[in-house]
């Protein structure tokens, strides 16, 4: 369900007050407006419900009055709707969209507006995020606007995150509030357009992959060591045109499969990488929704919406990150799955070096009913692995050298040979 393209929710139709389809009109009419500020741009979609403000009571009296039904009453939701914060890139406000037509699956008449933002992290995409902040820089900026409204943007609700950007411990005045049913959490290969290649084992030497992760790069060094590497910035449908130009030196790219299939790209993966060749990252594939904390309004909808078995999975896999102290840029890969009718989560990891000689590995498996369960195999997982080396291995990383390795386009290991 998750994987199909997904669309704003349609305006009310066949209302029987003038005044409610007036005030939306006047909405359609600001939205249109640009604004502009010096750290943001916001915009917002599903238009006609994005910028009421408290001023619109009458729109939640006719709501309240005609159409909404006990469940949705009882919510008693700021303006009938969740705002939803999202940045401003195609697949994140796809995925925010995938989160309003998830509530409104279950609350029909609950408008979900998605508001856009532009942040740091978008704007600049010269260099791989771990040399200037890290991703936590893509959710400081819609944070503010869950505790207040600035200017003329609204106050949101709730954040929508790919739970592998999103940072293992959040802001204090904030929470994870559910994760949401996992699409695919492989990484995938995609070919330049042409290549008669169809596996990373078949390309020539030298052949350059286009990665600008470390987890990805470290475990195709260990796998490929004949292959190199270099990073490639800018969204999905970017590097696609950055791989099929003639004149690129890519010979492949290496990208998550949930964020290719959400975008209607499914045709373009060659390869869906299993564990003997890359683990994925943590919380790959799955949407968090970040919320203000002690909201109990929002968590009765978070509850809702929330996948009992992605969750078991991600707060396993994200309490095994906290454990190794690491974040969303270090090189740790998982392979998890969830047993439904055994209640078994059986949970593999892999902690490497970047040049992929050193690496660490251990699986845990064992029956989990619970988030505390959860978190207590993932705690597990990663005390066996610190005892095997993993915290070593991760205290050693350069994340200069890294860069200073990817921005010339070669490996570890030729760098190390050359000196």
């Amino acid at each position: 369900m998750l994987s199909n393209p997904l669309y704003p929710t349609a305006p009310i139709q066949n209302t029987p007050h003038h005044s409610l389809s007036m005030h939306a009109q006047t909405c359609k009419e600001e939205a249109r407006e640009k604004i502009t500020s010096t750290s943001s741009t916001v915009e917002t979609s599903n238009v006609g419900s994005v910028l009421e403000r408290d001023n619109t009571k009458e729109g939640s009296k006719v709501l309240g009055d005609y159409l909404m039904n006990d469940e949705e009453r009882v919510l008693r939701l700021r303006g009938n709707a969740v705002r939803i914060g999202s940045r401003k890139s195609q697949l994140a406000v796809i995925q925010s969209e995938i989160v309003a037509k998830t509530i409104n699956e279950i609350y029909p008449h609950i408008r979900t507006p998605v508001i856009k933002v532009s942040t740091l992290g978008d704007q600049i995409q010269s260099k791989p995020l771990y040399t200037f902040g890290g991703k936590a820089l893509w959710t400081k900026e819609l944070e503010v606007l869950l505790l207040e409204s600035v200017g003329d943007f609204p106050q949101i609700d709730m954040i929508v995150h790919s739970l592998k950007d999103m940072p293992t411990v959040l802001p204090d005045s904030f929470e994870m509030g559910c994760i949401l049913a996992r699409e695919d959490p492989r990484d995938a290969l995609i070919m330049k357009a042409g290549s008669p290649y169809k596996c990373l084992a078949d390309l020539p030497a030298g052949s350059v992959v286009g990665t600008s992760s470390v987890r990805r790069s470290a475990q195709l060094l260990k796998n490929y060591p004949h292959l190199k590497f270099n990073s490639v910035r800018g969204n999905v449908n970017s590097r696609i045109r950055k791989l099929d130009d003639p004149e690129s030196e890519f010979s492949c790219l290496i990208l998550a499969a949930a964020g290719l299939i959400r975008l209607g790209l499914r045709s373009r993966i060659t390869k869906y990488l299993g564990p003997d060749e890359m683990y994925h990252a943590v919380g790959q594939g799955a949407l968090g929704v970040e919320i203000v904390k002690g909201n109990k309004r929002l968590e009765k909808v978070c509850q809702k919406i929330s996948s009992y078995s992605t969750t078991l999975e991600c707060i396993a896999e994200r309490a095994l990150m906290r454990t190794l102290e690491g974040g969303c840029s270090v090189p740790v890969g998982v392979w998890t799955t969830f047993n439904k009718e055994t209640n078994t989560l059986d949970l593999k990891s892999i902690v490497l070096s970047p040049d992929g000689k050193e690496s660490v590995t251990d699986e845990v498996v064992a029956k989990v009913t619970s988030s505390n369960e959860a978190m207590e195999l993932g705690n597990e997982i990663g005390r066996r692995l610190i005892k095997k080396g993993a915290k070593k291995i991760l205290d050693a990383i350069n994340f200069d050298k890294i860069n200073e390795m990817k921005q010339a386009g070669i490996d570890h290991r030729n760098a190390k040979g050359k000196k």
